[in-house]
């Protein structure tokens, strides 16, 4: 058994509509809209969007008050003009703009926007990991010295 996996990443919205148009907007498309919650089928990964509300009642924390913006989503792509379309596709679909793409001191280049809940997501290249053409990543045995 592969215990080491994440299968699927639910974000807590305060409007459930709201959320689903700014992913559709981003050029998503949702594979199952159900009366609470919504589905995007990613390559190998299911990302929901589900009321806070009943997050964190699922999760029998009725009254728990859950925040965004402590975990990074990424994308990686393989050029920076990929980035740049990603993260202005972003912009007109509502996102709000944390930084704007450039070099990042690891020896890449990323910038950062936060969807209509504050969830943060990353946009970058990185050299430094192979890149498969659905846009899933894996770190290579042999990494460069730091």
């Amino acid at each position: 058994m592969t215990v080491q996996r994440l299968s699927m990443v639910t974000l807590g919205v305060a409007d459930l509509a709201r959320s689903r148009d700014f992913y559709e907007s981003w050029g998503w498309e949702k594979r199952q809209d159900a009366q609470n919650i919504v589905f995007f089928q990613l390559n190998g990964l299911v990302l929901g969007l589900f009321s806070l509300t009943m997050l964190a009642a699922d999760q029998a924390r009725p009254d728990a008050v859950l925040g965004t913006g402590a975990v990074t989503l990424a994308q990686n792509y393989a050029t920076e003009a990929e980035v740049d379309e990603r993260f202005d596709a972003a912009l007109s679909a509502g996102a709000v703009e944390l930084k704007r793409p450039g070099a990042a001191p690891w020896g890449g280049s990323s910038g950062y926007v936060a969807d209509p809940d504050g969830h943060v997501w990353e946009l970058a290249v990185n050299p430094f990991w192979d890149l498969a053409s659905d846009g899933s990543v894996s770190i290579p045995d042999h990494l460069p010295e730091s």
